[in-house]
Order: structure tokens, then sequence, then C-alpha cells
């Protein structure tokens, strides 16, 4: 009950301000509760793109594409942080929906290790603290054995490349990403350092999230929108 009424109160506050502001849909008996968030961008191919990674769908796996960000790949191309051909798509960067809600894609790991079972899932995260009026609808499309349980790594570019850096193959980044391995740049000028195609990805943290480092967040799993599903190509049935 009180997630279906924040849910109302959130299309309430968007619809007294007069935008655009779309229909949210709880999966009935879906995961919900506390969590926390980190971000990344390390450029190398979701997890969810594999075929063999998907549980309970049967839909086409997550969307990965070549060295130049827009290419959709075959999905058993071996990751570029594997030494092959395919990346994460350029694509799969955060954007605003209205002045409370924006959509984008994350990793997740609800088990505290590697976890599948909720790839190309959406989930809704409501900020905690001092972005409280703000909520981000995320789809599920990778995971990682570094992950804790309930941590939402959020897909920002310039926010960190983590393990890994398949981004100094695909755009010749720095050893350790744009800005620190973890935790990426720390101002909005730095995004500047990024490629053009990931710049509005970076600048996202500073501007729609007001520049508050990995806040904590409640989360409830939603039908995934159109417009993410368009992207990555896959949904959780």
């Amino acid at each position: 009950m009180e997630t279906a009424l924040a849910l109302i109160l959130l299309a309430c506050v968007a619809s007294s301000t007069g935008e655009y502001s779309p229909d949210i849909i709880p999966v009935p008996g879906g995961l919900s509760g506390t969590g926390i968030t980190t971000g990344y961008w390390d450029c190398c191919k979701p997890s969810c793109s594999w075929r063999g990674n998907l549980r309970n769908t049967s839909a086409d796996p997550v969307t990965s594409c070549a060295i130049d960000g827009d290419t959709v790949i075959d999905p058993e191309a071996m990751s570029n942080c594997g030494g092959g051909p395919s990346y994460m798509c350029t694509n799969q960067q955060p954007f605003v929906v209205n002045s409370t809600l924006a959509y984008g894609f994350t990793a997740a790991s609800f088990t505290g290790k590697a976890d599948y079972k909720l790839c190309c899932g959406c989930v809704l995260l409501s900020f905690i603290g001092a972005l409280s009026h703000k909520k981000m609808l995320v789809q599920i499309t990778n995971t990682g054995a570094d992950l804790v349980v309930n941590q939402f790594d959020l897909a920002f570019p310039g926010a960190g490349v983590g393990i890994n850096n398949g981004c100094i193959s695909q755009w010749n980044a720095p050893p350790d990403g744009w800005g620190k391995r973890y935790g990426g740049v720390d101002t909005e000028a730095e995004c500047d350092q990024l490629p053009w195609q990931l710049q509005d990805g970076c600048r996202f943290r500073f501007e729609f999230m007001e520049s508050v480092p990995v806040p904590n967040v409640t989360f409830v799993q939603v039908e995934c929108p159109k417009e993410l599903v368009d992207i990555s190509h896959c949904n959780l049935k």
C-alpha cells in the first residue's frame, strides 16, 4: 500500500507542474527493500548481454555494441574486457523524464554476488536524504561479483571504471578512467574530458542528481517502460 501511494504521489507532483508523468506499475510480488547506490561506466559488455545469463525471460539479451558504441553486435561476441569486440552501447546512459523522475540503467545484486535472476527487470529507486524529492527508474543490465546485497551500480559515464576499464580501447581513456577509478570525476566541468558521446550522461550526476554522491534508496520492482526496452531490446517477463 505504501509503495502504491508513493507512485500516486509522484504522478501528482509531476502533473501539478504540468510535466509529462508516466504510469509506473509495481510488479505484484516483486522485490522491494532498501539499498545503496554507486556509479560506474567501464565500457565493458554488460553481463545481461549474454544469452546464457538471462533468467525467466524468452526475450533477447541486452544489446551490446561494436567499438563505435552504436552498431549492435552479435550477443555471443566476447566482451572487449575479455579481449573481444563487444562494448556497452553508448545509448545506455541516463536521461531525464521530468523534474522529479529519470530513466536509466544499472548493475545490481540482491544477494551480494553475481546475480542474474533480475536481468532485464526494472526497479524504481526512491532516493533518501538530500535527494528525496527525486526518483530514478532503472533497468538491470549488468551485475558484478564485487557488489553487496541490494546494491545498484548506476550506469553513469564518468562515474568510475571500477575493476575493469574497457574505455581504454574504446575511447583512449586514462588507465584509471576519467577522474578516480572508483568515483570518477568530481565536477561537471571535468565531464569535458570524456568523448562528446558520453558527456551528457556524465553531466546527469551534477544536474539531475544535484551532485549528491551515492545516495541510499528504497526500491520496488516495477514494469519496464517502453523507452528503456526500446534501448536495451530486453524485458523480463
